[in-house]
């Protein structure tokens, strides 16, 4: 959680200060969320499923979080923040490939029409992917990835992408891991991609986050160097009913506690349902148009349809954006 300490750096006056705002924080695990339905549900489940003397009780190493990335731990809007990684990508590799300036979809994100790129479809979009993300050697890939998210900036926000996060869902993954769950990332995103920023945003190890992959090739280079080669192969999508193969096959436990946001996410959430014992099910339903967005059952990105009516008649937990956080981005830093 974000706690800013303006305090004497030193003398009994600092360390009073620290002691009250930590009691505080240990108080209210989740300040950035108001006094709602959806906080009281998490706070009372994850009291029920660590009293050792209570029915509910969940050994630790049972104690599994999955958690959906695009529009559930960060924004998603205006599109997947990863599709403008890959469409800032075919911008700066275009000097090298002249052709695409009139094939498209290359054409069409060079031109800025959007309405081009979508309508080359899946084709398209695999095309893309193939340009800007296989061909070359794994340690190249993050290196890329990394210049990416230190550089670019939301259009709308006009902050770093990795800023773009909610406040309240890192709150919500700290107050799991010191509650001794394992918190994991299941996205139908790219896992090289996430895992270049999930351990430094979200505290998440690269080992705990399952997402689409592709080929990846063993080499020898000509000079003796050992190492990995992406090939334009897709070898596993993890999303919707991919999402509980991923979780089965990458991390070998049920969850027990599964948060998303999207239709894209319902399988992940049934699956959790279905098991033994206590469960949570949580999606976030993004209702604020002022501080993020609004979208639903129409959007073409985070389409929110069946997995709401599900949620409704399963009387799972929907957070509203709008009434149930108190913010939703971390405050930036004053320079």
């Amino acid at each position: 959680m974000r706690i800013t300490l303006v305090a004497a750096r030193s003398g009994s006056i600092g360390i009073v200060v620290w002691m009250a705002l930590a009691s505080a924080a240990a108080a209210d695990p989740l300040p950035s969320w108001n006094e709602t339905t959806p906080k009281q549900a998490i706070i009372d489940f994850v009291e029920r499923v660590t009293n050792e003397s209570g029915p509910d009780f969940v050994p630790p190493a049972e104690r599994i979080a999955v958690f959906d990335n695009d529009g559930t731990l960060w924004a998603e809007q205006p599109i997947y923040f990863q599709f403008q990684f890959a469409m800032d990508r075919v911008a700066a590799m275009a000097s090298e490939h002249p052709d695409w300036e009139q094939k498209q979809p290359f054409k069409g994100i060079l031109e800025r029409d959007l309405e081009a790129v979508v309508a080359s479809g899946e084709h398209g979009l695999l095309a893309i992917m193939a340009a800007t993300h296989t061909g070359m050697t794994t340690d190249a890939f993050a290196k890329i990835v990394d210049g990416w998210l230190q550089g670019a900036e939301h259009p709308r926000f006009q902050r770093p992408y990795a800023e773009l996060v909610y406040q309240p869902m890192l709150e919500l993954l700290a107050y799991l891991r010191a509650n001794a769950f394992k918190t994991f990332i299941v996205s139908g995103g790219g896992v090289e991609f996430m895992r270049r920023f999930a351990e430094r945003v979200y505290g998440i190890p690269p080992e705990q986050v399952v997402g689409s992959s592709g080929v990846v090739k063993f080499e020898t280079s000509a000079d003796g160097a050992i190492q990995l080669v992406k090939e334009p192969k897709v070898e596993f999508v993890d999303d919707g009913p991919g999402k509980p193969v991923g979780i089965n096959r990458f991390i070998g436990r049920r969850p027990i506690f599964a948060f998303g946001n999207s239709d894209g996410d319902l399988q992940m959430l049934q699956y959790t349902a279905a098991g033994d014992g206590a469960r949570f099910m949580g999606l976030v339903h993004h209702t604020d148009s002022e501080r993020e967005w609004a979208y639903d059952r129409a959007s073409h990105i985070g389409k929110l349809d069946k997995a709401l009516d599900e949620a409704s008649a399963q009387r799972w937990t929907v957070v509203d954006m709008g009434t149930d956080w108190k913010t939703v981005f971390p405050a930036r830093d004053k320079e």
